[in-house]
Formats: structure tokens, sequence, C-alpha cells
């Protein structure tokens, strides 16, 4: 767990709510990441930071190249601020960003655009109207097909090298694109915690196939156009995507800062590096205390994995009739009784930077200092 005591000791000034990272822990867990990537370098994936001094720490690592940028407007930004390799992990329609793209060489040359059928071309063709020749990449399903189940996430309609290698055929025939890679994201290995045997066989089972698949689809492009990029992987399958000779990156930004969502992998644990905290402001009962807001619940399936997790004190849960709140947030336990008014409840997320769009400031503890570093919201900046 953080270092909660020194947490609010350095910060006992401020006003909650307020959400702190550990820079200590945020480099270790860099240089897991790295570790974990064994030579294969990573592209940071910028939604899973939303921090452009930290996304640009982790881009000083050694192990560390590109971002992963999620919104074309962000990339647009990021690239005129000094990043200069940005693959946008989806596709795109937002027209005023296209258009500055095209009219923009710099960072055209900067950002590789992300496709998955001939509709995406012709829609960029429209609206970008200007002369800089467009990067992109094309987008291949990764989920595993099996039992007539399609597990996995539902990104692209691209799956067998035939498919990919026509669309790759109708990006080269065209003076106005350059293809430059392939991408493949395997979210039922990255994102499932080792909970059941039953999970760990189908991780095993779809990293063997999509393997073969993706070698074969890679192969299929490569008689198209040379690939720069091929990029797979998440901070959940790291060690299974680096150890496909054909992949040249793969991309991770959640296991920086170690989210709640991460806490049961069996080859990795993240250090707790970002939390934020919340303030006591009534006792309804005994074991029971009531926090102020907090209710930052993640994306994805509505259930109990979403709901932050009070992490300090030790031995508060979330009372399940009410989960955690906009404007109160009641937890209990025994370490409940210990707490006065306006004592301080450390919370953790259940995703990575999803939590930074409710705050402006990050406070950054290095050792004993304590410093301010802006998120994208703190920086006026809102991509969703």
């Amino acid at each position: 767990m953080g270092d909660f005591d020194r947490y609010a000791r350095l910060t006992a000034g401020l006003d909650a709510p307020y959400a702190v990272i550990d820079l200590a822990a945020f480099r270790r867990n860099a240089d897991d990441l790295v570790r974990r990537a064994a030579g294969t370098p990573i592209r940071i994936a910028s939604k899973s930071v939303r921090c452009r001094p930290l996304i640009a720490a982790a881009l000083e690592r050694p192990g560390f190249h590109g971002v992963m940028s999620y919104a074309l407007p962000e990339a647009l930004w990021l690239a005129r601020n000094g990043t200069d390799d940005i693959l946008l992990g989806y596709p795109t329609t937002h027209r005023t960003a296209l258009r500055e793209l095209s009219e923009d060489p710099e960072a055209a040359s900067r950002i590789t655009l992300m496709i998955d059928s001939p509709e995406h071309l012709g829609f960029i063709r429209a609206a970008a109207t200007g002369p800089a020749r467009i990067q992109v990449c094309l987008d291949v399903d990764a989920s595993l097909r099996i039992f007539g189940q399609h597990l996995g996430v539902r990104r692209s309609p691209l799956r067998t090298p035939a498919e990919v290698a026509t669309l790759a055929r109708t990006v080269a025939a065209d003076d106005r694109f350059e293809l430059t890679g392939v991408m493949f994201y395997e979210a039922q290995i990255a994102g499932l915690p080792d909970t059941s045997p039953a999970v760990r066989w189908v991780k095993r089972r779809s990293a063997a196939e999509l393997a073969d698949r993706r070698g074969a689809v890679v192969d299929a492009v490569k008689q198209v156009a040379p690939l720069r990029i091929v990029n797979s992987g998440g901070t959940g399958s790291l060690e299974v995507s680096s150890a496909d000779p054909v992949v040249t990156e793969v991309t991770a930004g959640s296991g920086l800062y170690g989210p709640t969502l991460f806490d049961k992998y069996d080859v990795f644990q993240p250090e707790h590096a970002m939390a934020y905290a919340l303030d006591v402001v009534r006792r309804p009962a005994p074991r029971i205390a009531t926090l102020f807001g907090g209710g930052y619940v993640a994306s994805g399936p509505a259930k109990k994995s979403r709901l932050p997790s009070p992490a300090h004190p030790q031995g508060l849960t979330l009372l399940g009739t009410e989960g955690a709140g906009e404007v109160q947030t009641p937890v209990q336990g025994r370490s409940a009784e210990r707490l006065e008014i306006g004592a301080r409840v450390w919370m953790r997320y259940a995703k990575a930077g999803e939590m930074l769009e409710r705050f402006d400031v990050l406070y950054a503890v290095d050792g004993e200092d304590v410093h301010e570093l802006r998120t994208y919201r703190g920086e006026g900046k809102n991509f969703g």
C-alpha cells in the first residue's frame, strides 16, 4: 500500500478532495513495465495518464518511446508541444482536427491516424482539405472467438490476413495516405485479472491464437507496404505481446499509476502510486463515517469493480446500499470508530487516468517534497 501517513502529513494544509501521485512509486512502476516488456519499446497510453508532465517524465526513461493518444485534438496539442511520435488509438471523425492536421505538415509527420474500414478513408479524405499526407495504421480485431463466443472488446471488423491486406492495398493506392502500421489490442488478456482457472485458460488460448494470426496478418500486409509499427498489448499483457518477434512496440499506461483493476494479476503487481483524499463530515453510527463527495465511478460495465475503494485507514469498505455518492460516500468498519469530523480517508480509483477528469492538479510527492502538476483538465483541455 501507499505511504498514506506521509501523504497526509505533507498535504495536511490542503482542502479535500485532492489527488496525490507518489513519484517514487511512479518511477518504480515505470521500471517494472520496462522489465516486463523485455526490450520492446513501450508506447504510453495517454488516456491512462492525462497529465502532460507525467507523460514527459515517462518518455524520458529508457524503454519508453511515443504516445498512443485517444483523440485527434489531443494528438495535435501534444504534437505542437513537442511530442514527436503519436499513434491515435481510435478512429476519429473530428472534422476540425482533421482539417488542421492536413494543413500542418509538421503535425502530420508526427501523428498516425487509426482506421479499420474504407469508410474511414473516405471520411478523412473529405474532411482533410489541406495538402499534408496522412499517415494511417490499421486496427485489427484481436479478440478470441471460441465456442460461438466473442471474448474481447468490440473494436475493428478486420480480422483475417486477407481482410487486412485488402484495406492495406486501398490505402497504398491513394496518394493522400501512407500506411505505417497495424495494431492489435488483446483486451481479453490485458484487461482481465487472473481471478479463476477459467480466465487463465482463456488468456493462454487467446495468446496462442493471436500469435499465429498476428504473424499471418503482418506477413500479408508487408506484401503491400513496409511497416514501421506493429503495436500490441496493454499493461496486463506486456509479457505476452513483447514475446512475439513480429511486434515492434507495446502499449501501457495504467501500470504507471496502479489502479484497483490491476490488483489481481498473477505475473505483476504495480505499486499504488495514486490516491485521492476525502474528508469525514458525518458520523451517523459508531462504525460508519460519511465522507464528502468521492463518487468517482470508472467507465465500463456497471458493477462493483468500477467503484473506488477505501485504502486508508485499512479495514474500511463502502456500504452496499449507497456505494460512492455524488455528495456523500459512507464507509464502514472498525477503523471508522476512530475517524473524527475532518479526518482524512484515502481512496483508490478503479481505472487510471480517467480519475484526473475530476482534478485540475495532482500533488506530486517526491520524498519530503510536494509540488503541483497540472492535469489535462487543469490545462483547460477536454478531449472526451
